[in-house]
This record gives C-alpha cells, structure tokens and sequence, in this order.
C-alpha cells in the first residue's frame, strides 16, 4: 500500500471515493460535483488530501484535512474532516496509515495538533481514533449552528 498526496491525475478515483463516502453520510450521489468539489479545494489549496492506494494502482481510501488556527496556542491546527476506507480495504490497516500521514503533515507543518468529530454511533470510527493516540474530549461543549436552507 501506497499512502501520499493526491493530486489532478487522481480526481477521477478520487471522486468516485468521495461519492462513496458521501453516500455512506446519507448524502446524494453527485460524483461530478464531488470533482468539482475537490478539484476545487486542491486548487485553491485549501486542504490536504492523502490517498492509500494498493497495488493495482486502485484508490482505497483518502482523508482530507482542512487548516484552521488555534489562537491560544497560536499555531495551525489541522481538522480530520473525511476519512474514508472502501469496505473491501477494512481491517487492513488502510486507516491508520492515512491518520499516520495526517501526523506527518502536522509534524511537518509546525502545528499544534489535529481535531476531529465523529457520532456517538460511528463504533468503527470511536474504536479507531483511541488506537491512534486521539483522546476523547469530555471537557468542552461542542455546538453547531447552521444556516437554514431555503
């Protein structure tokens, strides 16, 4: 298995990927504007996107990772906002490797850490994150607001 940063050449797989992770939220299937979506993003370099491909040059899954900034600690701050792993590459360690890269982006980077969220029922998800040294945070609160769509 491969890990490294995605780039144009990789958008066709990549977005079949996203669609597929996406449709895994309950989200629509729209791969062309998950394209657009991503080709967008790495454009405007406005995330970091690593995938782990195997070794019929296949994509099998991807995390991206957005930049925000913590002012306390007056560093960047990476967000984990999409890891994916197609269900035949489960359990191989595909995960782990692509959260392993995120770490080397925020070693690299000089940053202060890395942030994720995940649901309370994603028991995949809240039985990785521990094994990878992300520790469960129980002293904040954690809000959203939304704007309301016409």
């Amino acid at each position: 298995m491969e890990i490294r940063k995605a780039g144009p050449t990789d958008l066709d797989q990549l977005a079949e990927l996203f669609n597929q992770y996406r449709i895994f939220y309950k989200k629509e299937s729209d791969v062309k504007a998950g394209k657009q979506f991503l080709s967008d993003r790495m454009k405007n370099n406005e995330s970091e996107i690593f995938i782990a491909i195997d070794e019929e040059k296949k994509l099998t899954g991807f995390v991206q990772l957005y930049p925000i900034f913590s002012s306390t600690r007056m560093k960047r701050l990476w967000l984990l906002n999409d890891l994916f792993v197609m269900p035949a590459s489960r359990g191989q360690g595909v995960s782990i490797a692509l959260i392993e890269r995120a770490k080397e982006l925020c070693r690299a980077t000089n940053s202060c850490g890395l942030l994720l969220e995940t649901s309370k029922t994603n028991t995949v998800g809240n039985q990785l994150y521990p094994r990878t040294d992300f520790v469960l945070e129980s002293e904040s609160n954690f809000y959203v607001w939304n704007l309301k769509q016409g």
